[in-house]
């Protein structure tokens, strides 16, 4: 089925879909096979995670999980998920082809053929290291506030303390001072 193009031409559904996915460049946007290999792969992806489509197609999906939740079956139950509860999202590390990672927001969907089979998952990443940090900065910002505040506040119950202190103690040597004074009468009525 052909459709018309604003630019007047005309283009396949195919192509139309190629174009769209193609000018995505803030989200890997890709697809796998029911096992989780890469089958498709947009410059969005290329971007930062750092793998060329032809370094890329083929190879596992779980490449981009951490170790950490490689050992735990991440990637595994990650598509589990998808397939029977039809969506699977998460956020958490993931690694780009120079071993960094970044903190990434996933979402993984199942593909089915129009009789319902399983042909494979499309996934959406987005990097949202930019945010994580920010809010990161925001969360230390408050934090350090907080703390000044309480500093200041026990500094103004300190001075308040110390100044009711030296105010019983004028009182107390004020006793004091009146009760030696009574002292010093006594002795001289005394001799």
């Amino acid at each position: 089925m052909e459709r018309f193009d604003r630019l007047g031409g005309s283009l396949s559904e195919e192509n139309i879909y190629r174009l769209l996915v193609s000018a995505i460049t803030d989200y890997a946007v890709y697809m796998l096979d029911p096992t989780g290999v890469v089958t498709s792969w947009n410059p969005g992806a290329q971007r930062f995670k750092g793998y060329t489509e032809q370094e890329i197609l083929g190879q596992h999906f779980s490449r981009f999980y951490t170790e950490e939740d490689r050992a735990t079956g991440l990637p595994a139950r990650a598509l589990k998920v998808a397939a029977e509860e039809g969506r699977f999202e998460n956020e958490g590390w993931r690694l780009r082809k120079d071993g960094s990672r970044f903190w990434a927001h996933v979402i993984i969907d199942p593909v089915r053929d129009q009789a319902g089979k399983l042909i494979g998952f499309a996934k959406v990443t987005r990097d949202l290291s930019e945010r994580r940090e920010t809010q990161a900065a925001l969360d230390l910002a408050r934090e350090q506030l907080f703390q000044s505040q309480k500093i200041e506040a026990i500094g103004r119950l300190t001075g308040g303390i110390a100044h009711d202190f030296n105010n019983l103690l004028t009182v107390v040597l004020g006793s004091l001072e009146m009760l030696r004074s009574g002292c010093r009468t006594i002795r001289a009525r005394s001799r």
